[in-house]
């Protein structure tokens, strides 16, 4: 098929060489730029005096930690499998992976850190997805969030991204965040693409993340069965088989 990635460019890089492998067109479209804090060092130092843990929920969080810290004597809890591996490229010995969501990764937690055992850091942008130190808050643990990087928005779509739309170039477009989401819905009514959705196929991450896709009259919306990276290329895989059996031509 022929896709495209709305991920930030690192981590839609890697992405589009895994599709690419498994035999999809890409077209990189990042619609958020990652821009790490300038004071980052100075705001995490203090966190982690007392910590017994770092949480990341993403691996923009992971690389902004790196940039920012030489401590990789915590244990670190990943959101995902591919924050995880990210975490273990970074240097982290000890490190988990929830698997899921930030319900997931606090549920992990709390089953394998006692709360008396030390404050735990959670490393997140400006913008942080879900309450992940209420949750572990309501377990008895106490979190310190610290925002090392923010997440700029693009102002518009690129002239190649375009030209796909409207030639019908594209089969489907990947989102994995609900500001990601909203981002390419504001920028495709600016352009006037928004009957070119009406042939390809969003998919989502997770419902929150579909939900910010309504209004474009996407041909379909599908949904990951699980917040993660390895369900996003199941979903695809199935979309694929699905246009197949139908007897439409291959994209």
């Amino acid at each position: 098929m022929r896709l495209l990635i709305t991920r930030p460019r690192l981590a839609a890089t890697a992405l589009a060489a895994r599709l690419a492998a498994l035999g999809h067109e890409t077209l990189v479209e990042p619609l958020l730029t990652i821009a790490e804090e300038p004071d980052a060092r100075e705001r995490l130092a203090p966190a982690l005096a007392g910590a017994q843990a770092v949480l990341f929920t993403s691996t923009n969080g992971v690389a902004s930690f790196a940039a920012a810290s030489e401590r990789r004597d915590l244990q670190a809890f990943a959101v995902g499998d591919h924050t995880a591996t990210a975490a273990r490229q970074a240097g982290f010995a000890e490190v988990e992976s929830a698997q899921g969501d930030v319900d997931a990764l606090a549920k992990l937690v709390a089953e394998k850190l006692p709360p008396a055992g030390g404050t735990l850091v959670h490393v997140s942008g400006r913008v942080a997805a879900g309450d992940l130190a209420g949750a572990l808050a309501g377990r008895g643990f106490l979190v310190r969030s610290v925002s090392l990087y923010r997440t700029i928005p693009a102002t518009e779509l690129s002239a190649k991204s375009l030209t796909a739309f409207r030639g019908d170039k594209l089969d489907g477009a990947l989102f994995f965040s609900p500001r990601t989401a909203a981002t390419f819905v504001r920028l495709a009514r600016a352009a006037g693409i928004e009957g070119s959705c009406k042939s390809m196929a969003g998919v989502a991450l997770s419902a929150a993340v579909a939900a910010e896709l309504e209004g474009l009259g996407w041909r379909r919306v599908l949904v990951a069965d699980a917040p993660t990276e390895v369900a996003i290329l199941k979903t695809l895989e199935d979309l694929d088989a699905e246009v197949r059996r139908s007897g439409a031509p291959n994209p």
